[in-house]
């Protein structure tokens, strides 16, 4: 897994963001945040170390896994033969789900700060846009960052729910959904 994480980020470093895989801790800490959800949307899939812990921990929700990098959505789709596992943008299937009900929660592992800027603020503005649409949607991000993973409208305050010490590098945990 970490040589396929090491081969993802020499060829496109911007999308990979980090050299090791989250940790057990982290990725459990990730899946725990999503309990409730009638959908989750997993942003970033990479290795899989987050949608394993969300399969263990989340029986029977129905999973999206969104990976760009198509080696890594290859090795996901043979890890979860039956999983929707798409092959694309984050904001592109965050945006095709606008309308859809019920409770998703969207859980992230997307480098903000190392994506070229402009994937970065569309993908921002895409997921705020999609939080603003229903007060039962929230996002789980973490990041190696002791500040919020990006900046976000008012109505749609950042809150760091935790610090996963036992990571390589340690990762906040941050949610953010729409004020109620």
């Amino acid at each position: 897994m970490q040589f396929q994480l090491l081969l993802a980020m020499l060829r496109n470093p911007a999308a990979t963001g980090a050299l090791l895989p989250s940790s057990r801790a982290l990725a459990n800490a990730m899946a725990s945040a999503a309990t409730g959800a009638d959908l989750v949307v997993e942003l970033g899939a990479g290795t899989g170390p987050v949608t394993d812990a969300l399969v263990r921990k989340l029986p029977g929700v129905p999973l999206i896994a969104v990976e760009m990098q198509a080696s890594l959505a290859c090795r996901l789709q043979r890890s979860y033969p039956s999983m929707d596992i798409r092959l694309t943008s984050a904001k592109q299937v965050v945006d095709s789900l606008m309308d859809r009900p019920g409770k998703i929660v969207l859980v992230s592992s997307l480098p903000f700060r190392s994506l070229p800027r402009q994937v970065a603020t569309e993908t921002a503005h895409s997921l705020c846009q999609f939080l603003a649409h229903d007060t039962g949607r929230k996002l789980v991000q973490f990041t190696y960052h002791p500040r919020a993973p990006f900046p976000t409208p008012g109505h749609l305050p950042w809150k760091r729910t935790s610090v996963v010490w036992r990571n390589t590098p340690p990762a906040g945990i941050w949610e953010l959904r729409l004020e109620s």
